[in-house]
């Protein structure tokens, strides 16, 4: 079965930083786009930021600058790099990977999600 595992949360200061990792398996993982997105309690899912199957990366206004999403090819794994964390960063962050197959329609998982808070 497919599988992406979230790693890295925990509770941190204003300022500080953490990494985050999503391991995967059983999927063609070079053929996939990843992304994060996190989801706060009342709130709707959102992305953070995202790395093509090629390595383009983009970011949500509120994190550029701060986060770098990155991705391994050889260990299946993709990780976002946060610094400078804030409150307002306080969320379960998601791992996703997404395939749009060039025969049209798409494949796209969930990891379960890594608790990440910020606060003094």
């Amino acid at each position: 079965q497919v599988q992406l595992v979230e790693s890295g949360g925990g509770l941190v200061q204003p300022g500080g930083s953490l990494r985050l990792s999503c391991t995967t398996s059983k999927i063609f993982f070079r053929l996939y786009d990843m992304a994060w997105y996190r989801q706060a309690p009342g709130k709707q899912r959102d992305l953070v930021a995202g790395i093509s199957s090629g390595g383009r990366t983009n970011y949500a206004d509120s994190v550029t600058g701060r986060f770098t999403i990155s991705r391994d090819n050889v260990k299946n794994t993709v990780y976002l790099q946060m610094n400078s964390l804030k409150p307002e960063d306080t969320a379960v962050y998601y791992c996703n990977a997404l395939r749009v197959r060039p025969t049209g329609g798409s494949d796209a998982y969930w990891g379960r999600g890594t608790q990440v808070t910020v606060s003094s």
